[in-house]
């Protein structure tokens, strides 16, 4: 290849193929969107930053998608696919877009079904079933089952982002399947969109028909014919989900699949990864709610005896046992929302190096509370007496279960460019050698110069588990390295390479090494006869990409930012870290060319935790549009790329990020949900300043920014208040302010009003300045423009009820004016 780049005549023609494929790509793109537009009703996004919004996940990888299609029903997938497949345009399903391994990213038409594709079809509360659409929430879910006293109780980290399709898709786990088993042991039939253009119900072996019946015996025939292959090469733990479920006809996993030892053909698509069709429903097995709850929570002195207990702590029959080590303990006692909450589960005396969160549910109460006894019973056997800090309160379950969820995102918060990566964090290996390969792989970690962070299921032998690479640097070098002595490890201890968040991107070539050729060649077979024009999700499980290539990477060797001189002060984020430590060194010292701004934003990991609709505030524009441009995580996205120059030039000041930043309301509710402290508010701020340096100011913009000034000046002019308020009677002065001042005609303005409680501050009996500092109980209060000049009740009430506690309350003022918050000109 070498040779032929030196060679001119060579080096032309290399150059005029890569623009041929180019056309070829644009024009394809270009007749996929002008088609889709004619014949779905759904949403198209094609422009470069929509896409690349959508070209991360939670994963290290980057993939620009052809386009994004967002589907309003399932006539509109089905058009789709139909589209696709005649312009032979592979298709990507997605849902909240937080896979770990590259699963929601690539080269293809993505149909993001998590807008539109979300109701709960049907509820039978007497077998306990449910089906849904794909693009339905966890959390959503079960609180619509709530009320039946049922759940699904594939319980993931991420229950208020992962979609139902995503979570059959990846099958996923969750932390109590010691107890339910993974999402393939709650499946009971998939209904699919196929290549072929069909739509085919899948379930019992035996009630299938059609398409579906003849899918079915070809792999059984498929899996009788590997039958040693099978038995020889199948890794027998629960934590198993690379490949296709080929055992489904012959089971190796810990748990059956079915309750009578029957074959589902269902089970077949979960784990697929998107690669064999699309999903239009899944019927779902449910679980009653258990009446009571009861938590164990096991402190160590060291980390292998929790590694070493597990396989007599699940002896007990609880429905989770869970890692928590000393790392983030610490990571989570740094946090004030999380230290109390750590700090209950711990023993007085010397911190531990690692605690276990041991959960025992049923029905009746004082059987739990017995189980606990026996809990402390066994630790004491176990020479550790005393050790068990024992919690039947479910209030304060349920927020160390809230600790242990954000555990994950704790642990990406680190900053500088080292960060914990993704890529073997979920080997799974059998209880009794769960001591033996954390302490193997730990060593490989310091032969390599860095460190990881053990944390999630030991009750399953798969630990979470991420060095911290610099995947800008040498990250890929090293992940290659440990990779591979980390697969030694899963061998000798007869374990799965994956074994809870799939393949995906990352994985995918270490299918033929855990399954072998023979089984290898029967999953290509599989994927051959499902889907022959390889529409659906290319490159994944059947002929992967290398882990480590970098073009696939969200940060390649090639990445840079671009120059940019802030105006707020971004240092604390310019920084690097010790891979081995996690010291961080000194701010401004990180090589940022935009002074630590470009490095802010890159904080986002695209985990996805500001889709939330039913806890925190983060984020309102999203809970309104569900449009991913309106996320934190898309403005982040929006922003890194603008910044790196990936949007093109001057694309900072640009269209693309004023239409992602335009709905952001300023609330800070990132910067108080985010876990990795994404402030979008600030980042705002920061960019109005470069736009409006850029594009000027609008009126609306000096009429809100002086808004302090003017609102003083007509409360203290007979008038001006009464005229100010006509506007909103007026329908003329409402259509002329939009036209003048762009604020909308159908919005209520506040009412100016004349009793201020500027105007009312005499009577209140305020203290003065060196009053308030004598007094022995004394108050600052501020009173801004929005409380001080519309809603005056809320200062004067808190002035009172202060004074009524006997507080001297001051209000300041700055030259005898009203002091304001300076918010209105940020």
């Amino acid at each position: 290849m070498n040779a032929e780049l030196h060679d001119p005549l060579r080096r032309e023609e290399l150059q005029s193929r890569l623009r041929r494929r180019e056309l070829q790509s644009r024009l394809r793109r270009e007749e996929l969107q002008s088609r889709l537009r004619r014949e779905c009703r759904g949403e198209l996004m094609f422009d470069i930053a929509s896409r690349g919004r959508y070209a991360t996940d939670a994963s290290i990888y980057q993939q620009m998608p052809i386009g994004v299609f967002v589907p309003q029903d399932d006539a509109d997938v089905q058009a789709a696919l139909a589209i696709a497949r005649e312009l032979q345009a592979p298709v990507l399903p997605r849902g909240g877009g937080t896979s770990q391994c590259g699963q929601t990213v690539g080269e293809c038409l993505v149909i993001d079904t998590s807008k539109h594709l979300r109701e709960l079809l049907d509820l039978n509360v007497e077998r306990a079933e449910a089906t849904v659409q794909p693009g339905l929430v966890l959390d959503h879910l079960n609180a619509q089952l709530k009320r039946h006293g049922l759940w699904f109780p594939v319980d993931v980290s991420t229950s208020a982002q992962a979609t139902l399709g995503g979570m059959a898709g990846n099958n996923s786990c969750g932390s109590r399947s010691i107890a339910y088993g993974n999402m393939v042991h709650n499946v009971l039939g998939a209904e699919m969109f196929l290549a072929d253009g069909s739509v085919q119900r899948f379930g019992p072996l035996p009630a299938l028909e059609g398409r579906a019946a003849e899918i079915g015996r070809f792999v059984q025939q498929l899996a009788e014919s590997h039958r040693e292959e099978i038995d020889a090469q199948w890794p027998r733990a629960l934590r198993r989900v690379g490949g296709y479920n080929l055992d489904i006809f012959r089971p190796r996993s810990e748990k059956p699949y079915t309750g009578d030892g029957s074959v589902n053909l269902a089970h077949l698509f979960v784990g697929a990864e998107g690669t064999l069709g699309f999903t239009k429903s899944l019927t779902l097995k449910l679980a009653s709610l258990p009446a009571h709850k009861v938590l164990g929570v096991v402190n160590f002195p060291g980390f292998q005896a929790a590694m070493d207990a597990a396989q007599h702590i699940v002896k007990l029959g609880p429905t989770a046992v869970e890692l928590v080590d000393r790392t983030m303990i610490e990571l989570a006692r740094a946090n004030p929302a999380f230290r109390p909450v750590i700090d209950a589960a711990l023993i007085a005396g010397p911190m531990p190096e690692a605690i276990l969160l041991v959960e025992f549910a049923g029905e009746e109460r004082a059987a739990l509370l017995s189980k606990l006894d026996h809990l402390d019973q066994l630790m004491g056997d176990l020479q550790l007496p005393k050790s068990v800090v024992k919690m039947p309160d479910e209030v304060a379950q349920k927020a160390l279960w809230e600790v242990r969820k954000a555990g994950l995102n704790i642990m990406m918060s680190l900053k500088g460019d080292g960060k914990p990566v993704s890529f073997i964090e979920d080997c799974a290996v059998p209880l009794e050698h769960l001591a033996e390969y954390t302490a193997a792989l730990t060593e490989v970690f310091t032969k390599h110069g860095t460190r990881g962070t053990w944390y999630a299921h030991a009750s399953v032998g798969t630990l979470h588990v991420r060095p911290i690479l610099d995947m800008r640097r040498d990250g890929a070098q090293k992940m290659r390295l440990i990779a591979e002595e980390a697969s030694l490890l899963v061998r000798k201890f007869k374990g799965a390479y994956s074994g809870e968040h799939g393949d995906g991107l990352c994985r995918g070539e270490w299918i033929h090494w855990q399954f072998g050729p023979k089984l290898d060649d029967a999953f290509r077979a599989i994927k051959q006869a499902l889907d022959p024009q390889n529409l659906f999700c290319p490159k994944r499980i059947v002929d992967p990409p290398k882990m480590d290539d970098t073009a696939l990477f969200r940060f390649p060797p090639a990445y840079r930012t671009i120059a940019l001189k802030p105006v707020l002060d971004w240092s604390a984020w310019n920084v690097q870290n010790d891979a081995r430590t996690e010291a961080i060194s000194a701010p401004g010292s990180g090589g940022d060319a935009a002074a630590g701004l470009a490095k802010a934003v890159e904080m986002c990991n695209n985990n996805g935790h500001c889709r939330k609709f039913d806890a925190g505030t983060m984020c309102p524009s999203y809970r309104v549009t569900r449009d991913e441009q309106h996320l934190t995580r898309g403005r982040a996205n929006t922003l890194r790329l603008a910044l790196s120059g990936q949007l093109g030039p001057d694309a900072f000041t640009g269209d693309a990020v004023r239409d992602a930043m335009d709905l952001c309301v300023g609330c800070k509710g990132c910067k108080r949900d985010c876990p990795t402290g994404v402030d979008m508010a600030r980042m705002k701020i920061e960019w109005l300043h470069h736009a409006k340096q850029v594009h000027g100011l609008t009126r609306r913009d000096r009429l809100l920014a002086r808004l302090p000034e003017l609102t003083h000046r007509i409360s203290r002019t007979p008038g001006l208040a009464a005229l100010a308020n006509w506007r909103n009677r007026s329908p003329r002065l409402r259509a002329y302010g939009e036209l003048l001042f762009g604020l909308a005609a159908q919005r209520t303005l506040p009412a100016f009003r004349r009793d201020t409680f500027w105007a009312q501050a005499a009577s209140l009996k305020l203290a003065t300045r060196d009053e308030a500092l004598a007094a022995d109980k004394g108050v600052v209060l501020l009173v801004d423009t929005f409380n001080g000049q519309f809603d005056s009740e809320n200062a004067v009430a808190a002035v009172r009820v202060m004074q009524a506690a006997g507080y001297a309350v001051h209000v300041p003022r700055r030259n005898g004016r009203p002091l304001c918050c300076g918010r209105t000109l940020l």
